[in-house]
């Protein structure tokens, strides 16, 4: 009592600050149900694994279902998408499997995979027990010359997102590829601005080279602003090219690895002669593999060979592989078998002979996709992903 008296007026204020900022901790965290593990439903189903993303309190499926190839195929860079009924179909099913992680980019398909991604959650599971991830592209040009800064571009295209998905806030918002035009300090300070603001939990970042997410995490760092808790680069069997140097960085600094192209656009999940509709149509990943099949059919033929000692499927065996490298790869599914496959590669394990004998006959390969335009040459150009 006698403590209380003296109490001086300034030291109340301090007092009630610090009483106010633990409720807001406290309200945050209950709000978006951090450090939440997957709930009592997923538990009864699942096949997958589940693990903490990086250095964020999100508990992840092992394997994250790949949004790219869901959308209207009359817009965008790909013919061969889903419409919105086949698309909910697979989303039902990943969730039926434990899945419950999800990447999309308001890049896909204009927009229209985010919109059948968020409406197909919103009618089969709760917000609190999925973990969505969207990705956003550098300025335009148009931008450039309006002078839209990188601050007011993220939270743009933030907001666009989701009124997409029909969502208050994204768990992971991935900056898609660097962007030479626009100071690293803008796009840092935007992405802080968004996790303030409560429409991001986190932030990652994809297509950047180690010494690029060292320095945007030495930046962050400095100023105060989230670190990227995650890299979702181009890493597969076939692929191995970010085990030069990024691997090793997140290993040092518990950055989570999520890369796409797991299975390099259905390459290594099918035998010689298999084809499907992506495969027939898709340019740009006939432009990333079409160069190296020689090389590469050598790889594939392997793991044709191990899945049928395994008795399991060539999905199985790439995404074994690929699970004893990685936190969560990025896996598509166009069929729902895709997606049963990927979830039983999660409970399939490799011996070291086997791991060994998978990656034997690779050999280095060139840059593609969009890693081959993170130059500053190409900055300002025209991007593989873009939004109208």
């Amino acid at each position: 009592e006698r403590r209380i008296n003296k109490t001086t007026p300034f030291e109340m204020v301090l007092l009630y600050v610090r009483i106010w900022n633990k409720y807001w901790t406290w309200a945050r965290e209950r709000r978006y149900n951090k450090d939440r593990k997957p709930g009592k439903l997923y538990d009864e189903v699942s096949t997958v694994q589940y693990t903490k993303l990086g250095n964020s309190d999100l508990y992840v499926s092992r394997i994250c279902m790949g949004c790219m190839g869901f959308g209207n195929a009359a817009t965008g860079q790909h013919s061969w998408t889903l419409d919105e009924a086949a698309s909910r179909e697979i989303i039902k099913r990943g969730l039926e499997l434990g899945v419950n992680f999800f990447d999309t980019a308001i890049g896909y398909q204009n927009g229209t995979s985010e919109e059948y991604l968020g409406r197909a959650l919103k009618d089969f599971a709760r917000r609190e027990d999925v973990v969505v991830a969207t990705k956003f592209p550098g300025r335009s040009p148009q931008e450039m010359e309006a002078g839209v800064t990188g601050q007011q571009h993220v939270a743009n295209l933030l907001d666009q997102s989701l009124r997409h998905l029909g969502m208050d806030y994204v768990d992971l918002y991935i900056y898609h590829m660097w962007d030479y035009a626009t100071p690293l300090y803008e796009i840092l300070e935007g992405l802080s601005n968004a996790v303030k603001a409560g429409k991001a939990r986190y932030v990652g970042i994809s297509n950047c080279f180690a010494y690029q997410l060292a320095k945007a995490n030495a930046l962050a760092e400095k100023e105060g602003f989230p670190k990227f808790v995650s890299i979702q680069g181009h890493y597969n069997l076939i692929f191995r090219e970010e085990e030069r140097e990024m691997a090793k960085l997140c290993a040092e600094d518990n950055i989570a690895m999520t890369p796409y192209s797991a299975l390099a656009g259905g390459r290594l999940s099918k035998h010689p002669g298999e084809t499907s509709k992506r495969l027939e149509e898709d340019s740009y990943a006939k432009f990333k593999y079409d160069a190296t099949a020689q090389q590469d059919g050598v790889i594939i033929g392997r793991v044709a060979e191990l899945a049928e000692q395994h008795g399991v499927t060539m999905t199985e065996i790439s995404l074994a592989w690929l699970l004893q490298k990685v936190t969560a790869p990025v896996v598509g599914a166009t069929k729902l078998h895709h997606i049963e496959g990927a979830a039983k590669a999660v409970e399939l394990e490799l011996s070291p002979q086997e791991m060994a004998y998978l990656e034997e006959p690779y050999v280095p390969h060139k840059l593609v996709g969009v890693m081959a335009q993170n130059t500053p040459a190409a900055a300002g150009t025209k991007q593989v992903w873009t939004v109208k």
